[in-house]
């Protein structure tokens, strides 16, 4: 596979984390340490920057291991 597609792959990903970051706090799995969660009034928001870390590392495993 290209740069460009494992690119947009990472970015489909990441993206998808972020779109998930509701579901994951309604099911017990909130911000992990290195999240950024802001709280005011009734608006409760999560970036999830350290889940966008962890699906770096894993899209990064798969690179290497599809590469060989």
């Amino acid at each position: 596979m290209h740069f460009k597609t494992w690119f947009l792959l990472g970015l489909v990903f990441v993206a998808g984390a972020v779109a998930l970051a509701p579901t994951i706090s309604l099911i017990g799995l909130d911000a992990l340490p290195g999240d950024f969660v802001i709280n005011q009034g009734n608006l409760h928001m999560t970036v999830p920057v350290a889940y966008s870390l962890c699906a770096s590392f894993a899209m990064g495993l798969l690179y290497l291991y599809f590469r060989r």
